[in-house]
C-alpha cells in the first residue's frame, strides 16, 4: 500500500531536522526517514560543536553566506528554545612575524563575509586573555561559540513535531522512482513504507550521493562522486588552561591542529585529515604523536603523554585529496528539473552552524519562501 505525504526528509541529522522543521512550519505534512535507531548518530554526533563565525570561507560562497546567517539564527534559536551554548570566543594565533602578516588577509576575508567583529591583538593583549598561550599576535573572534549539538537536535525535532512532522527510525530508503506527480520512496527495516511524496529533501549526509543514485530517472551526471575525509581528535587529560578556542593561522589544506572546548571545559585537539575508503570511527592512539609538535607551537606547556584518543568524524566531501575545497551543493529543481526534489551534497563544516539557513535555502529552492 502506498501512502501519500506532502514532504519527506531523508536523514535525521542536524541539517535534515532543520529542513523538516522549516517544511513543517511552512505548513507541509512531513515524514523524516532515518535509517539508524536514533537521530544524529553520524556526522552530527561527531563534530566539534563549534558555532563558527564565518571567517575563512570564500566571499560570496554558500558556506560564507549561510554560515553568517545561520550563526545569527542559531544563537537566537538557542535563546528561544533553551539550548545550552556559550559564546566563548576564539583566538586565531600567529606564532611568528611571517604568520602575523597573514592575519590581515584573514580579517579582510572575514569582513568580506560580513564578519566585522574581529579584533587585532598584540602579544601582551592576547596573553592577558590566555596566559598559557605563546603567540606573536592574534585575532579575537567574539562571535565564535560552542553548543550542545544533541540538545539542539532534540529542540529541532521537538518543534518540527509540534508542527506535525513525524519521525520514522530504522527506515532505510531502498529505492526511489521519479513519477509525474511526485517521488515514490520504498523503505526497508522494521517499519517498511512505500511513500508517494510531493517534496523530497535528500539530507542523508555521507550517504546523500548513494541515495540520489537510487532515484530511477535522475541524471547520474548530476551526482557528485563522494569522498570520505576522516578527522581524528585527541582530548587533554586534566583541566584546560584556556577559556577560548585556539586556532593557529590556517595552513594549506586546512585549519591545522586547533583547540576546541566542550561545554564542560574539556579541551580537544584536532583534526588531522585521513582520506579513507570506508567508514571507520576508531582513533589510532599512535596518531597523537604528530599532534604534540603542532600544539606546542601555540601552547609550549603541553605535557608529554597528556593526550588521549577522543573521537573521529568523517566529512562528506565531494572533492578528493589535493583538490580545492567545494562549496555546499544545494541542488534543487532549478538545477535538475525534478519538481519537489532537493539534494544536499557536501554539507560538511560549517553545516551545524549553517543548518537553519540551509533549511531556509531549501524552502527557497522549493518555492516555499521568498
Amino acid at each position: 500500500m502506498t501512502e501519500r505525504v506532502e514532504a519527506v526528509v531523508i536523514g535525521a541529522g542536524v541539517v535534515g531536522l532543520a529542513c523538516a522543521r522549516a517544511l513543517a512550519r511552512a505548513g507541509k505534512e512531513v515524514i523524516i526517514l532515518e535509517r539508524h535507531t536514533a537521530i544524529g548518530t553520524e556526522t552530527s554526533a561527531r563534530n566539534s560543536e563549534v558555532i563558527h563565525a564565518g571567517i575563512y570561507y570564500p566571499a560570496g560562497s554558500l558556506k560564507a553566506k549561510l554560515c553568517v546567517a545561520g550563526r545569527a539564527a542559531l544563537y537566537a534559536f538557542c535563546e528561544q528554545y533553551g539550548v545550552t551554548h556559550r559564546r566563548c570566543g576564539k583566538l586565531i594565533v600567529a606564532t611568528s612575524a611571517e604568520q602575523h602578516a597573514k592575519l590581515a588577509s584573514i580579517k579582510q576575508r572575514a569582513a568580506a563575509n560580513g564578519v566585522d567583529t574581529l579584533r587585532e591583538l598584540n602579544q601582551s593583549e592576547a596573553l592577558a586573555l590566555e596566559p598559557e598561550l605563546h603567540c606573536y599576535s592574534a585575532l579575537l573572534s567574539p562571535d565564535t561559540g560552542i553548543i550542545d549539538s544533541h540538545g539542539y537536535m532534540l529542540a529541532l525535532l521537538g518543534d518540527a513535531e509540534q508542527h506535525g512532522a513525524m519521525l520514522a527510525l530504522q527506515s532505510t530508503v531502498r529505492s526511489a522512482h521519479l513519477v509525474g506527480d511526485g517521488i515514490t520512496l520504498v523503505t526497508g527495516g522494521e517499519s517498511a513504507l512505500t511513500l508517494r511524496a510531493e517534496i523530497v529533501v535528500n539530507s542523508a549526509g555521507l550517504s546523500a550521493p548513494a541515495v540520489a543514485n537510487l532515484m530511477e530517472g535522475f541524471p547520474s551526471s548530476l551526482i557528485p562522486k563522494p569522498y570520505l575525509a576522516k578527522g581524528n581528535y585527541f582530548s587533554l587529560s586534566g583541566k584546560s588552561p584556556f577559556s577560548r578556542l585556539i586556532y593557529p593561522v590556517p595552513e594549506p589544506g586546512g585549519l591545522g591542529v586547533h583547540l576546541t572546548l566542550d561545554l564542560g571545559g574539556q579541551a580537544r585537539f584536532g583534526p588531522d585529515v585521513e582520506w579513507v575508503d570506508e567508514i571507520d570511527y576508531q582513533v589510532a592512539p599512535e596518531r597523537c604523536a604528530r599532534f604534540y609538535g603542532a600544539i606546542r607551537q601555540y601552547w609550549p606547556g603541553l605535557s608529554d603523554a597528556a593526550l588521549q584518543p577522543a573521537y573521529s568524524g568523517i566529512r562528506p566531501k565531494i572533492v578528493g585529496p589535493g583538490e580545492l575545497d567545494a562549496d555546499f551543493m544545494i541542488q534543487g529543481p532549478a538545477t535538475h528539473g525534478v519538481r519537489g526534489l532537493v539534494n544536499l551534497f557536501g554539507i560538511e563544516s560549517p553545516g551545524l552552524t549553517s543548518s537553519l539557513a540551509i533549511a531556509d535555502q531549501v524552502n527557497l529552492a522549493l518555492g516555499l519562501a521568498e
